[in-house]
């Protein structure tokens, strides 16, 4: 007995075009997935940067503020 070798109709090559599309939509989707969390992790790195140096700046604001801006209270009581 020979048997055939079922060809091929053109819904079984669009579905098979479509599979592979499917496939490759995946692929550039698991890399996009892979590249935003790389990302995130370095958004959350600026960030606590970026909080480090807010409070340093908000240090260095207050200390100047205090030099330049002193307390009318305290100097009244230091020249009694």
């Amino acid at each position: 007995m020979q048997q055939s070798v079922p060809v091929p109709t053109n819904a079984t090559q669009a579905k098979d075009r479509h599979y592979a599309q499917l496939g490759h939509s995946l692929a550039r989707l698991s890399q996009a997935v892979g590249q935003t969390a790389d990302l995130s992790e370095q958004l959350k790195v600026t960030l606590d940067a970026m909080k480090m140096l807010a409070a340093n700046h908000a240090a260095q604001f207050m200390t100047v503020a205090a030099e330049l801006n002193p307390d009318p209270e305290s100097d009244g009581e230091q020249s009694r």
